[in-house]
């Protein structure tokens, strides 16, 4: 199925990151299909900017990669000594010190936390693999609709590294520390079944579906009022470190807003 971007003209186009924006829907797309959408730092800024560059009129971004991955993780030549041209190696990360090597990886996490911002709801659409830094960007979004051919696997920890792209918090969020814990120090795969059985993923459909599944999920999500969305949202990020108590509080306090602005009567 083509994808309804594709008549778009594009708010950005650079380093495998597409962006295009139809009114209160966004959609990101990972273009480099040929190497399986493999990540760099140039695309995690990229994607940053794509952040950066959303209309104010945007509710919804849908995330999709083109061709048989999802992303198939980091770009191989970041574990190479040469690494990427213009890019610091590994290596050379390593060498600085704390508060620079600290900078130069938060740096590279501002591609990934933009996706659940209050006042958007984001969906990826993945398909294939989605590996390490791919994992990653899926979990980044706050919704996942797979293909039934998704092979999900964080492989850091394998390479003697971790997750650091904000995917752990996402991860343990959705299935618990002990199955997170299993998924990242084994590295195995997750497929489709197991991803909608625990959680890791809303939906499962076949592959020459996906799109069309995402952008339903899209436009069920914009019939919904954009202030009660982002009420809504927010109650429920920040459940989990609430007490319960708390947690009615925070209900009380939304729903009065919510009632005085649909009588007219908010500030």
């Amino acid at each position: 199925m083509a994808s309804p971007e594709q008549d778009l003209t594009p708010v950005l186009d650079k380093d495998g990151v597409r962006l295009t924006v139809d009114d209160a829907l966004a959609t990101v797309t990972l273009t480099n299909p040929a190497k399986r959408n493999a990540q760099s730092p140039a695309m995690w800024r990229a994607l940053a900017e794509a952040g950066r560059l959303l209309p104010g009129t945007v509710r919804v971004v849908v995330l999709r990669g083109e061709g048989q991955s999802f992303s198939a993780g980091l770009d191989r030549r970041m574990f190479t000594p040469e690494g990427i041209p213009g890019e610091p190696t590994f290596t050379e990360l390593a060498g600085r010190d704390d508060a620079g090597l600290d900078a130069s990886i938060a740096g590279y996490q501002e591609g990934f936390t933009w996706w659940r911002r209050s006042d958007l709801v984001t969906v990826a659409a993945v398909q294939g693999h989605a590996i390490g830094a791919g994992f990653q960007l899926a979990l980044a979004c706050d919704l996942r609709v797979v293909a039934d051919d998704v092979q999900f696997a964080m492989r850091e920890t394998s390479l003697g590294i971790v997750p650091d792209l904000t995917g752990t918090h996402p991860l343990v969020g959705l299935v618990g520390y002990a199955r997170a814990l299993e998924i990242c120090v084994t590295g195995r795969f997750v497929g489709a079944e197991e991803a909608v059985g625990i959680g890791l993923a809303n939906l499962a459909v076949p592959g020459d579906q996906l799109d069309g599944a995402a952008h339903d999920l899209a436009a069920a999500l914009l019939a919904a009022p954009r202030d009660a969305v982002i009420e809504t949202k927010a109650l429920l990020r920040g459940a989990s470190g609430r007490s319960y108590d708390d947690q009615r509080a925070a209900e009380r306090a939304a729903q009065a807003r919510r009632l005085r602005d649909l009588a007219g009567l908010g500030e």
